[in-house]
């Protein structure tokens, strides 16, 4: 059993940041991807943002340049800079990691954290 636990949602105004963290803990094995995806009321869940555990990332266009993942393969954490944040950040936002083990593979999510972007 693994757990991701999200941190760092809030309420911001428009341009301004957040940061937001996923810690991993319980049973875990060998970490592949970890990422963040968003889902805004009425709307289907996307990606934000992946990272592999070679440090390759990959950011949704909508966000490109405004916000930055990374990991911490120590802490087994990965993070989301969020800058220049706009009323369209607004969603639910969800840690993913993928784990490997001999041949299974594991998708985990966590349990989601508010970011709300005021206009």
């Amino acid at each position: 059993q693994v757990q991701l636990v999200e941190s760092g949602g809030g309420l911001v105004q428009a341009g301004g940041s957040l940061r937001l963290s996923c810690a991993i803990s319980g049973t875990i094995f060998t970490i592949n991807d970890m990422g963040w995806y968003r889902q805004a009321p009425g709307k289907q869940r996307e990606l934000v943002a992946v990272i592999s555990s070679g440090g390759v990332t990959n950011i949704a266009d909508s966000v490109k340049g405004r916000f930055t993942i990374s990991r911490d393969n120590a802490k087994h954490t990965v993070y989301l800079q969020m800058n220049s944040l706009k009323a369209e950040d607004t969603a639910v936002y969800y840690c993913n990691v993928r784990q490997q083990w001999f041949e299974r593979s594991y998708n985990d999510w966590g349990q989601g954290t508010q970011v709300t972007v005021s206009s």
